[in-house]
């Protein structure tokens, strides 16, 4: 081995002097120096190059072929080197000296036999790195199967990570052993005080080892490349993600939501302290490692949501993608803590996007909602003047959507396109999500009008726009729509609904009250006596007419209909009773009873039974 040293050193001698000499006489002089510095490099034994080039040659020969049969025993092996701590310890001592000895002798690779030799020593190395690898998959299949994942977080059959909770004391066994080792480990996520430790100390602490050796020789991506994770996320693709029926895209987002936050919180923070480890000292490599294995599994997660953002503007499925978007938003500070590197900032960025893009999904959705009201058609008229069906949809709609009132907040914040914008009580909430309510409170209303121009009778338009105005009321008064909307907003809607209630009387009602004005001043006996008679007639016919047709019409709200039939029965009445009074008093008529059809009890009995609508239709639309 001396000998070796000194042939070496020789060697780098001579080859310092040919490549700083520009010619003979420099490379001689050069030469001379070394000489008078050490004995060693006397002038006859670097004089010629060319004589001791074989000598040099066989030295580096001799070596790799005792390294060549050292290691390939190894590569050839058909059992795992790690099952024996010896073989594994002689082929890592193996593979450090073939990494010594090419850096060595790299410098003389200008010599055309040291170049050759070099490249039997690269192919050398390049079947120890492949059996390395080999042998750190190996490792770390063999470590999974003795530190199983929790069926919480794996598929029982393919390895998938399933979306199902497990139970506690299979959580339990995932923690880690609890071990202190010499290799720092990376602090695991806040929100979750559970970080699995994938790996067997002993398994890291190998992996290690050869990660070392595979970074050293040049070989650190392929080891990084290897799948040190057990998440398996099963693969759906953009476009099978949008062939999915919703129903089933329901529950996908369901598992989606909780796979998203299980991997996030807990596997790929796992899987960070284990890259960690495993190259410790080596960050650049434990970097690329982490992204190589989470890669694939983040990329799927995003692109499941990416599917979900860029798919129908369908109403329906708003809820299912707030879900996607809260869930994607809340998980922000974990793809920034988790993936901070710089070979993960792009599935940082990717992440971000694809948020941004959800909340652009959300205000199409509402986009698509204004079109559903201003292009529903107003083609049958609602039997009985009751809530017509969009009514009850947007109001429930808007109702359950302001439930997430904080994340459309944030989501109509980052649009400044409104394409109206009416005016939102000042002491209302101001913001971009005020004035969408407001839009679409506008735009159901002016839709409301438009159908109830359909009712042929007048009154029974009023009757129509009354209850669905009342029922918006009641809606935005009982959830945060109203304070979205505003007091002011209120008090006008609630305004509207009396006036068409006045409305409603005056056109139903003044006729009937009409007849039972008396004549101001004085007329023959004859004539007051027939005016009377036919006034009487009149009455009861314009009374049974518009009882038996109001009968049928509906007042969903019992106070409203009470109030209705309170402040009919106010006006009609005294109305009815001093007629009736007066007629009772002239004597000409004679028999009274041949023309009074009603005593008061009738009237208000017949008064009770307006808007009771047909069976089953009275309190149909409450909900």
């Amino acid at each position: 081995m001396a000998e070796n040293g000194e042939e070496k050193l020789l060697a780098v001698a001579r080859h310092i002097a040919k490549t700083l000499g520009h010619n003979d006489n420099m490379a001689d002089d050069i030469l001379q120096i070394f000489s008078n510095f050490d004995g060693r490099f006397s002038r006859e034994k670097l004089a010629s190059d060319d004589e001791d080039r074989p000598r040099s040659c066989a030295a580096l020969e001799l070596t790799l072929k005792s390294l060549d049969r050292q290691i390939s025993q190894y590569v050839a092996a058909d059992h795992p080197i790690w099952s024996d701590s010896a073989d594994s310890s002689a082929f890592l001592d193996s593979i450090d000296e073939l990494i010594a000895t090419i850096r060595d002798w790299t410098p003389l690779a200008v010599d055309k036999s040291v170049g050759v030799c070099l490249a039997r020593a690269e192919d050398l190395m390049q079947q120890a790195m492949f059996r390395l690898e080999d042998e750190f998959r190996s490792l770390v299949e063999r470590g999974g199967e003795s530190l199983e994942l929790s069926r919480a977080y794996r598929g029982e059959s393919n390895g998938n990570l399933s979306f199902d909770s497990g139970d506690d004391e299979e959580e339990e066994e995932m923690i880690g052993n609890g071990e202190d080792h010499q290799i720092p480990t990376a602090q695991p996520i806040g929100d979750y005080d559970i970080v699995i430790d994938a790996l067997p100390s002993g398994t890291i602490n190998d992996l290690h080892e050869i990660a070392k050796r595979m970074v050293t020789a040049g070989f650190g991506k392929e080891g990084s490349q290897e799948s040190l994770s057990r998440l398996g996320l099963h693969k759906l693709s953009i476009e099978e993600v949008q062939k999915t029926p919703w129903q089933d895209l329901e529950d996908e987002i369901e598992r989606w939501i909780k796979s998203a936050n299980v991997a996030l919180r807990i596997l790929f923070p796992s899987e960070r302290r284990l890259c960690d480890r495993v190259f410790y000292g080596l960050s650049s490599a434990a970097d690329l490692s982490f992204m190589e294995v989470c890669r694939g599994s983040t990329i799927q997660i995003l692109n499941f949501a990416d599917a979900v953002a860029i798919g129908s503007r369908s109403p329906e499925r708003l809820f299912k993608i707030l879900d996607v978007f809260e869930s994607l938003r809340d998980l922000m500070p974990e793809f920034e803590s988790v993936f901070s590197d710089q070979y993960c900032l792009f599935l940082r960025n990717e992440a971000m996007t694809i948020w941004k893009r959800l909340g652009e999904a959300i205000r199409g959705i509402f986009m698509e909602l204004e079109n559903l009201i201003s292009r529903d058609p107003a083609k049958t008229p609602v039997p009985g003047g009751g809530l017509h069906p969009i009514t009850r949809y947007v109001m429930n709609y808007l109702r359950a959507a302001c439930r997430s009132r904080q994340t459309l907040e944030q989501v109509f914040e980052d649009s400044t396109a409104v394409p109206h914008q009416p005016k939102v009580d000042d002491r209302a909430s101001s913001s971009s999500m005020s004035v969408q309510m407001a839009w679409i409170m506008e735009l159901l209303e002016s839709n409301l009008e438009a159908k109830s121009k359909i009712y042929r009778d007048s009154a029974l338009c009023y009757v129509f726009m009354m209850n669905n105005s009342r029922y918006i009321v009641q809606k935005v008064r009982d959830s945060e729509l109203g304070s979205l909307l505003g007091d002011d907003w209120i008090r006008k809607h609630t305004a509207k609904v009396r006036q068409y209630h006045v409305n409603y009387q005056r056109s139903s009602w003044n006729k009937v009250l009409g007849v039972l004005k008396l004549e101001s001043g004085s007329l023959a006996p004859n004539v007051a006596v027939k005016s009377m008679k036919e006034k009487l007639k009149l009455f009861n016919i314009y009374f049974d007419e518009i009882c038996k047709t109001q009968c049928n019409w509906v007042v969903f709200d019992d106070q409203l209909r009470d109030e209705l039939r309170i402040a009919l029965a106010k006006i009609l009445l005294p109305a009815y009773q001093n007629f009736i009074g007066r007629f009772q008093n002239v004597p000409e008529i004679g028999r009274h009873d041949k023309y009074i059809k009603y005593a008061n009890e009738d009237i208000e009995a017949k008064i009770n039974d307006l808007f009771r609508g047909s069976r089953g239709s009275a309190g149909a639309g409450r909900k």
